[in-house]
């Protein structure tokens, strides 16, 4: 009995983190860039039982397998993004742009100077203690260009992303092109891990491919959607709190047996 209890224990407890990840990806539905997690169960450790061999046990009426495997519950063994497009819609911002082909990813630097990549294409602009103008994300990491975070200097009169990449800067009636963005294609985004809502990293960077300039396509004022299929969400966490609940019963089962043990002694 305590077996049981355990088993479901163990179980209902992974149940909870599927629980958490499905809510995280309903809850950014309309998170620009966001994309939908996945997760995979695996068994844990399992005693495999072996019926006796054939001459020492009865088989002419036997109905069940020779052996049997007795669990001790199931765990998250791993999430992964994943990576399909998500829709482009179109916004008219000028600091909007949407990635319009698979596995390439802005190249974003975090607080801490560490290279991240995103397919969030809503981007600000900070003003820093140097005089200068950062192109920033949403949630504050800088956009790189060629030459590392985009740093512009202040006092324009417009600003601009194009369908190249290029940062279209007018100054004294005036535009040039002052900037680059980075664009980075990752054949295998399995390899990614997650480091926030939009943002991945890389652990082996030699995976990470620069494009050239001229190889760079977006879609100007434009941004692309989050891949999270919302009835399919439903159905996972319908189908999750089902399990948790069975669970949940197996151990309340498994009390009550026990009860019935302990009034018989």
């Amino acid at each position: 009995m305590s077996r049981m209890m355990t088993q479901a224990a163990v179980t209902m407890g992974q149940l909870q983190q599927r629980l958490d990840l499905i809510a995280n990806n309903m809850a950014n539905t309309s998170t620009a860039g966001y994309k939908a997690q996945t997760s995979n169960f695996s068994s844990l450790l399992y005693q495999q039982l072996n019926n006796p061999p054939n001459d020492e046990a009865n088989t002419d009426n036997r109905s069940t397998s020779d052996g049997i495997r007795i669990g001790s519950g199931a765990y998250m063994s791993s999430t992964n993004p994943l990576m399909t497009m998500g829709t482009i819609q179109t916004t008219d911002r000028n600091l909007d742009a949407a990635l319009v082909n698979d596995n390439q990813f802005f190249t974003i630097t975090d607080a801490d100077g560490l290279e991240r990549y995103t397919r969030a294409g809503n981007f600000y602009l900070q003003p820093q203690q140097d005089g200068t103008v950062a192109l920033t994300t949403a949630d504050g990491d800088f956009v790189n260009g060629a030459d590392g975070p985009i740093a512009l200097q202040p006092d324009f009169d417009s600003i601009t992303i194009n369908d190249r990449g290029e940062i279209v800067v007018g100054r004294n009636g005036e535009t040039a092109v002052e900037a680059n963005l980075e664009i980075t294609a990752i054949d295998n985004p399995r390899v990614l891990n997650r480091t926030g809502d939009t943002a991945f990293e890389l652990d082996d960077p030699a995976l990470a491919q620069r494009l050239a300039p001229e190889e760079v396509e977006l879609q100007a004022g434009s941004l692309e959607g989050s891949n999270v299929d919302l009835s399919e969400q439903m159905t996972a966490m319908v189908n999750t709190q089902r399990a948790y609940q069975f669970n949940a019963r197996s151990i309340s089962m498994s009390d009550q047996m026990n009860g019935l043990i302990n009034q018989i002694r």
